[in-house]
C-alpha cells in the first residue's frame, strides 16, 4: 500500500535471489508466494460469478488477477529448480491450494498431474475432492 507518495511495496516473489537457493530454501519460498497471494487468489476465484461491475471494483479485479498470475508463474518457476522430487511435490501441492483458490481449474489439474509421489496426491485428494475425477485418469494410463 502507498501512502503520502511512498514506493512501491515489492511482493514476495518480485524480490531477487541473490545466489542459487536449495531445495528447502526453494520449497519455503514457493510457501511465501502462495500465502502472500492467497488473499487476491481467493478475490479472484469469488469474482468469476460477478456481472454488476463498477469502475472501481474492475480496477481492484484486474489487479488481483494480475497479482495472481504473476505469483503462480514465480511459484511454478522456483519448483522447477527443484532436484528432490519429494520435495517439488510437496511445493506443487501448494500452487494447486493456490489455483483452486482462484478457481483455476485447470491449471490445478495439470499441476496435480505432475505430482507423483502417493502421500501427497492423497493429502490434495482428501482436501480437494474435486480433483477426484482426475486421480482415476491418471491412475490408469501410469506405469
Amino acid at each position: 500500500m502507498r501512502w503520502f507518495g511512498g514506493s512501491k511495496r515489492k511482493e514476495v516473489w518480485e524480490e531477487d535471489l541473490h545466489s542459487p537457493i536449495g531445495d528447502i530454501e526453494a520449497a519455503e519460498k514457493i510457501r511465501s508466494i502462495c500465502r502472500s497471494a492467497a488473499d487476491s487468489a481467493e478475490r479472484v476465484g469469488v469474482r468469476g460469478d460477478r456481472t454488476t461491475t463498477t469502475k472501481r471494483r474492475d480496477k481492484k479485479a484486474e489487479r488481483d488477477g494480475e497479482r495472481y498470475h504473476l505469483a503462480l508463474r514465480a511459484a511454478m518457476a522456483v519448483a522447477m529448480k527443484i532436484s528432490d522430487d519429494l520435495m517439488r511435490d510437496a511445493a506443487v501441492r501448494e500452487i494447486v491450494d493456490l489455483c483452486l483458490k482462484a478457481s483455476d481449474v485447470n491449471t490445478a489439474q495439470t499441476l496435480f498431474g505432475a505430482i507423483q509421489a502417493a502421500a501427497i496426491r492423497d493429502m490434495v485428494l482428501s482436501d480437494h475432492p474435486a480433483l477426484q475425477g482426475l486421480e482415476a485418469s491418471v491412475q490408469s494410463s501410469g506405469p
